[in-house]
C-alpha cells in the first residue's frame, strides 16, 4: 500500500522571487503572487502547511488597472466611532501609499487564518526599483 507524502518543515526549500509590477494589471499580478506565497507552484504543496516562497515586488507605484478602476475603486476603513467611515480612491492610495493596493489585493487572496497571516509575512512590496534583499539572490519571475 502506498503512503501519502507530507512535507516536513525541514524539507521545505524556500526561494526568493522578484516581480516587476510595472505595467502589470493589479488583480492578475496579485493572484500569481498569492499562488507563489501559498506554494501551489511546487509539487510538494499541501493546503495545511506553508510551503510557499518569498516574493519581492518592485515598482509597485507603476501598476496598471483595467477600465476606469483608478477612479472608481474605493478602499474603506472605519475608526469604530460614529461617522468614522473613511473612503480612499485607488488613485489617492497610489500617491500616498503605493505599496498598499498590491498588499490588500494579495491579502484578500490568501487564507483567512493563522496560516494565511504567516504566508503574508513573506511578501515584500517596494514602491521603486530598489530593495534591501540582494543578499538573498532573488530570481526574476516573469508573469
Amino acid at each position: 500500500m502506498d503512503k501519502t507524502y507530507t512535507p516536513k518543515p525541514q524539507d521545505i526549500e524556500r526561494k526568493w522571487w522578484i516581480v516587476d509590477a510595472e505595467g502589470q494589471i493589479l488583480g492578475r499580478l496579485a493572484s500569481k503572487i498569492a499562488q507563489i506565497l501559498r506554494g501551489k507552484h511546487k509539487p510538494m504543496y499541501v493546503p495545511n502547511i506553508d510551503t510557499g516562497d518569498f516574493v519581492i515586488v518592485i515598482n509597485a507605484e507603476k501598476i496598471a488597472t483595467t477600465g476606469n478602476r483608478v477612479e472608481d475603486k474605493m478602499y474603506y476603513r472605519h475608526s469604530k466611532y460614529q461617522g468614522g467611515l473613511t473612503e480612499t480612491r485607488l488613485k489617492d492610495q497610489l500617491i500616498r501609499f503605493p505599496d498598499r493596493p498590491i498588499r490588500f489585493a494579495v491579502k484578500g487572496m490568501l487564507p483567512k487564518n493563522a496560516l494565511g497571516r504567516q504566508m503574508y509575512t513573506k511578501l515584500k512590496v517596494y514602491a521603486g526599483p530598489n530593495h534591501p534583499h540582494e543578499a538573498q539572490k532573488p530570481e526574476v519571475l516573469e508573469l
